[in-house]
């Protein structure tokens, strides 16, 4: 199943008139939200870690030339751009195209190797379970998964040692400790909350003014981050008649979750929020 685009519609009236702007898409994913930048007129620097994504960057590239560049690196990599821009996108967490290939060992519906690398290089999730200690996975499994018997699932997981995704799902007795579990290990291997952490901190030098950041999240983690992060932004610093200069260097312009008719067509909406702000000085 081709990956549809979260929350388009709302992020496109967000952006507004985007005609001759640059934008980055932080996650290109397999380029839903970069296509309709371009075909709205902008001009847009795309990252993505994944090699899988190459095909849809060449066919982009093939069509819309030097409007679009692509970047091959964490989202976090845009702290390596030296140009300031009028916006910038994230789409957060998985995308449909990595969660259908058993092969990248992200789905627990398939069998497939037990990796979850979404740069599909360095440790993967067979990797990080033989190397953490019990201890170590149980926090993995409460803090990125809030799984409540994380210790007693962790020390079966070290006895297992699964290499497989089915191996992992049958040590899980409980079925709703299922896509915890698969969600917890992917977001340690692949070291999603320091990578969002780190691109946020990088987005207020690299907004023109007027710029915008705009966060799409798909479970309370990310957007708690990004939720935080935009209150601090948004603070203003003690007495509000203060200099333009001391006040809250960015406004919150929008927070939008899917309407009932976009979950219907596309479930994997159902946990997407929308957050955004706007640089004022």
């Amino acid at each position: 199943m081709k990956h549809v685009p979260v929350l388009l519609n709302d992020v496109m009236n967000t952006l507004g008139d985007v005609r001759d702007k640059h934008i980055v898409d932080a996650t290109f994913g397999a380029g839903g939200y970069t296509r309709a930048f371009l075909q709205a007129g902008a001009f847009v620097t795309a990252f993505d870690r994944d090699p899988d994504v190459i095909t849809d960057v060449a066919q982009v590239k093939t069509e819309f030339g030097n409007r679009f560049e692509f970047v091959a690196d964490t989202f976090s990599g845009i702290g390596n751009l030296k140009d300031t821009y009028d916006a910038i996108v994230f789409d957060l967490g998985i995308s449909s195209m990595q969660i259908d290939i058993p092969a990248r060992g992200f789905s627990f519906r398939e069998d497939g190797p037990l990796d979850m690398r979404m740069s599909q290089t360095g440790v993967s999730a067979m990797d990080l379970i033989q190397r953490k200690s019990a201890q170590e996975l149980a926090k993995i499994l409460r803090d990125y998964g809030d799984v409540k018997k994380a210790g007693i699932l962790a020390n079966a997981i070290k006895q297992n040692l699964p290499q497989a995704t089915m191996e992992l799902k049958k040590l899980i007795h409980n079925p709703k400790d299922i896509a915890p579990v698969f969600q917890a290990l992917r977001i340690a291997v692949n070291d999603e909350m320091g990578q969002i952490e780190t691109a946020l901190s990088y987005v207020p030098n690299l907004l023109k003014v007027g710029g915008k950041c705009i966060c799409v999240t798909f479970h309370s983690l990310e957007d708690r981050i990004v939720k935080n992060v935009f209150r601090d932004w948004t603070t203003v610093p003690g007495n509000p008649l203060l200099p333009v200069s001391q006040q809250a260097k960015f406004s919150l312009i929008k927070t939008v979750v899917p309407n009932a008719m976009e979950v219907q067509n596309n479930p994997r909406a159902r946990s997407a929020h929308m957050r955004g702000v706007i640089k004022s000085y």
